[in-house]
């Protein structure tokens, strides 16, 4: 009976993390729905289509994510004829390296690649492709067991090329990334470009629903860049077209308005260009900082509202930094009213966001003041630690640069696992109440709460029994030899 304590302690070992190869969506799907904290789950490389949402419930941590990536970057294809892709509501999920597509033969049946709810803090989305989805990322709050609303926090979106192949024709939301609800949201080093919803208001990305601390910063926002201009289309927005109040945090009351709608935000180094609207809409966003940006070819930035509060500074743009509806702000250096023929002169192809010098540019270069908030430009090169900063998202006393938005494609084996960064006419830019046309949104996600659960990956951490195995193991054996 003496190794019956040795058979005991070897049990949970199945409960440690592993590495699960994926060759057919059959394999995936099984690799999803067993998934332990720290799995990491390689996607060899060809196509992989999928009928059917692929729920990720289990539970990872910071120090152990669960990662689901390409073996070599892009390669995998993943394609999806549902309503939505991967829907996370575990902690600690990173994706990384995918390229993601929707093929529903009606666009309305493909509305998210990822759909992040409740309390799935930390999601990461790295290096990928997402294409030809309503909303590429939706990010909302739920309701627990107990009736209480969760949401999801710290998430991390870099290094991605989100875009669609043509208008969306639908009559749901078209934001390519769309962060309802939760604090710390960052959006850094990505490239959003050719979306629009046929006959309405599209945005590229947008926090609002009463989130807190977001972040965008380097991201190259190409309203039009390989497909025809059409429709209405926004760069990025705090706020978006509104919420509506039952959906709102903290309060998720019908009666209490959602205002502010974002606060504490920090709109840095970006680029946006050929917009048909602003590059940048501010509805009901308190306290938000917009530094260092270049806007080419938009009609400007809108603080709206009169919660709509902040600084606008070391900007450069085609058109002009406006009060609306009582929202405020207060003006550092900004060079606005910037002629096309100045950017042509300026900058090999700038409609385009190609920001490769062509001409001197000394207007530009030392006529800002520093901000502690801005410590690098668009191509994360270190500012100047003393004296003046050039105006808009290049620090051009550098000269030319990279973005960090260019990625290797198939080929580059993906590493996978890290620890999720924390961080956050023409009609109106949402018109302050609606998306897109349609009514304020009718709150998390599409349809019904979520309910469905996966069987299996919840409570998936192996804590201390690993380590327990190796400490008392030789005294199993010990107790055998005697």
């Amino acid at each position: 009976m003496r190794p019956l304590p040795l058979v005991v302690l070897l049990l949970p070992l199945s409960g440690a993390a592993a590495t699960k190869n994926v060759t057919t969506v059959a394999e995936l799907q099984a690799a999803l729905s067993s998934a332990k904290a720290g799995d990491d789950i390689v996607l060899a490389d060809g196509t992989y289509t999928v009928n059917a949402n692929l729920n990720c419930a289990a539970e990872g941590t910071d120090a152990q994510p669960i990662t689901v990536r390409a073996a070599h970057r892009h390669a995998a294809l993943i394609r999806f004829n549902a309503t939505e892709g991967f829907k996370v509501s575990g902690r600690a999920w990173v994706f990384d390296g995918l390229t993601l597509e929707g093929i529903c033969a009606r666009d309305q049946d493909c509305e998210h690649a990822f759909h992040v709810t409740g309390h799935a803090e930390g999601f990461v989305l790295r290096n990928s492709r997402v294409r030809d989805f309503n909303s590429q990322l939706k990010v909302n709050a739920t309701k627990n067991a107990s009736g209480v609303f969760e949401m999801p926090h710290r998430g991390l979106i870099e290094r991605n090329d989100i875009y669609d192949t043509r208008p969306r024709v639908t009559g749901t939301p078209v934001n390519k990334i769309n962060i309802d609800t939760g604090d710390d949201w960052v959006v850094r080093d990505n490239e959003v470009h050719d979306f629009a919803r046929q006959g309405g208001i599209s945005y590229g990305a947008f926090m609002k629903s009463g989130g807190k601390r977001g972040l965008f910063e380097r991201n190259r926002v190409l309203c039009v860049r390989d497909q025809p201009a059409s429709d209405t289309r926004i760069g990025l927005s705090f706020g978006g077209g509104g919420t509506g109040a039952a959906f709102c945090a903290p309060a998720f009351d019908a009666t209490v308005p959602c205002d502010p709608e974002h606060s504490d935000g920090i709109i840095r180094n970006n680029i946006v260009a050929n917009c048909s609207d602003v590059a940048v809409y501010l509805n009901r966003a308190a306290r938000t900082q917009v530094l260092f940006n270049t806007f080419i070819g938009t009609t400007g930035v809108d603080f709206r509202f009169a919660s709509s509060t902040g600084e606008a500074h070391g900007n450069v743009l085609s058109s002009v930094i406006r009060s609306r509806d009582s929202g405020s702000f207060t003006a550092g250096t900004n060079l606005t009213n910037v002629a096309t023929g100045t950017w042509t002169s300026w900058y090999v192809a700038p409609v385009k966001g190609d920001l490769t010098l062509k001409g001197p540019v000394t207007q530009l270069v030392g006529a800002a003041a520093p901000r502690t908030s801005v410590t690098d430009d668009f191509c994360q090169r270190p500012r100047p630690t003393s004296g003046s900063y050039t105006l808009g998202a290049l620090e051009h006393s550098l000269g030319n640069c990279a973005p960090v938005t260019e990625q290797p494609d198939a080929g580059t084996p993906d590493a996978g696992g890290g620890t999720p960064d924390a961080g956050g006419g023409t009609p109106d830019a949402g018109g302050g109440v609606t998306d897109a046309g349609t009514p304020p949104d009718a709150g998390p996600g599409t349809g019904t709460p979520d309910t469905e659960k996966d069987s299996g990956g919840c409570g998936a951490s192996p804590g201390l029994w690993p380590l327990l195995l190796v400490l008392l193991l030789p005294l199993s054996l010990r107790r055998r030899l005697r």
